[in-house]
């Protein structure tokens, strides 16, 4: 009596699988070069989005951490009356300077002046710079810089010396120190020039005089306009609801404060709003990408028949076959993602060094860009591989 045995498939490691998923694309690399283009362009678009999004971010991130997010301006608000003048009080400064949580505090006053490069030059044309007074102390709480020369002090603060913000100096034509500039009706030697004040951008377009020297020289009376102040960062919301009253106590609303930072941090977080169309773009690159990959696969088991039916004569089951032809997908859209990777890398690489900011690449947008690059080749390749296992190993061979 003779016993029948039962024959089992063979089975595939991890080294067969990739061996016959890779076998395809090693006889037709044209084909796997343009169909994974689409994938690359699509995850490119999608890292580079981000990328770029989160340098700007960053770089926002870094301007607000080196300018700090604890200063405070007040100005004159709007009168009871309309058209009614406010002035801030002559100790404004002293009186901010002393309240609980305050680190230091300056002021500018406005000046019904106007400067020009000489005497010459008509007096309407000012080219949009205004004339402030300037305490001693404002450099530091705008924690600015001098590109060149030097800031006011007790004593050049007192005789004709200004001091330009670069704006002002770029229009004035003046690089450096040691120039005149022609004020109402005499010359003022410049002694320095600013860098650029992000959170002070009036200052930047101001030619700023010593507190003495304007109110010897040029008429002013004292009443600060603007009143800077820096305070611990613990206490900013503290002080923010004490400035006004301190300044003005019987008229509080005639005081307006606001934080210059605002609205850095506004556009920090609001960083990449508009990138959510690029986003989109990506992602519909990607989809098309993984059609690309689907119609690859398709055409790829309709060439390969013989093979498949070869394969399953020789007793390959329909599980391997269909292990082959998803593993083949996935290396195709796999190495469209390492190369969508790299060059959305290298873009935002681009952008960030052209632009002066730092490289950003997040890891979760690499991780979730690859991922749905393994995603889409799995789906892309679900249904050519469940095809090629349902081809009949006698049809295939008959009419390969």
């Amino acid at each position: 009596m003779s016993r029948t045995r039962k024959l089992t498939a063979a089975r595939l490691g991890p080294r067969d699988v990739l061996h016959v998923g890779s076998a395809g694309l090693r006889s037709r690399p044209v084909r796997v070069v343009l169909s994974a283009l689409g994938i690359a362009i699509g995850i490119a678009t999608m890292i580079a989005v981000v990328g770029i999004s989160a340098s700007s971010q960053a770089q926002l991130l870094r301007q607000l951490d080196a300018l700090g997010t604890n200063m405070l301006v007040a100005k004159p608000g709007e009168g009871m009356f309309s058209g009614q003048e406010v002035k801030l009080p002559k100790d404004a400064v002293g009186m901010v300077g002393r309240i609980a949580g305050v680190e230091e505090a300056a002021g500018t006053g406005d000046l019904r002046s106007s400067v020009r490069r000489s005497e010459k030059i008509p007096e309407a044309e000012t080219g949009g710079i205004a004339v402030k007074a300037a305490t001693e102390g404002l450099l530091d709480v705008l924690r600015g810089g001098l590109a060149s020369g030097t800031w006011l002090n007790a004593a050049t603060g007192r005789y004709p010396s200004v001091v330009l913000g670069h704006v002002a100096a770029e229009r004035l034509g003046i690089t450096g120190p040691g120039r005149q500039v022609w004020i109402d009706d005499r010359y003022f030697t410049v002694i320095g020039v600013l860098d650029p004040l992000p959170l002070a951008p009036e200052i930047e377009r101001s030619a700023l005089v010593g507190w003495a020297g304007a109110e010897r020289l040029l008429g002013f009376d004292g009443h600060p306009t603007t009143v800077y102040e820096r305070s611990t960062d613990a206490s900013v919301e503290d002080v923010q609801q004490l400035l006004a009253p301190t300044i003005d106590p019987q008229n509080p609303q005639n005081v307006s404060v606001g934080d210059p930072s605002s609205a850095l941090k506004a556009k920090a977080a609001t960083e990449g709003a508009f990138s959510t169309l690029l986003l989109g773009l990506g992602g519909i690159a990607l989809l098309v990408g993984g059609v690309g990959v689907a119609n690859t696969m398709i055409i790829s088991v309709l060439e390969r028949r013989h093979e498949i039916g070869l394969r399953r004569s020789l007793g390959a089951t329909r599980g391997q076959i269909r292990i082959q032809f998803v593993t083949e997908s996935l290396m195709l859209s796999g190495l469209g993602g390492l190369a969508g990777v790299a060059l959305g890398g290298a873009a935002t690489g681009v952008y960030a060094s052209t632009g002066g900011l730092p490289w950003v690449v997040p890891l979760w947008a690499v991780g979730g860009g690859f991922a749905a690059t393994l995603a889409i080749g799995t789906v892309a390749g679900l249904y050519p591989a469940v095809r090629a296992s349902r081809l009949s190993p006698t049809l295939a061979l008959a009419t390969a």
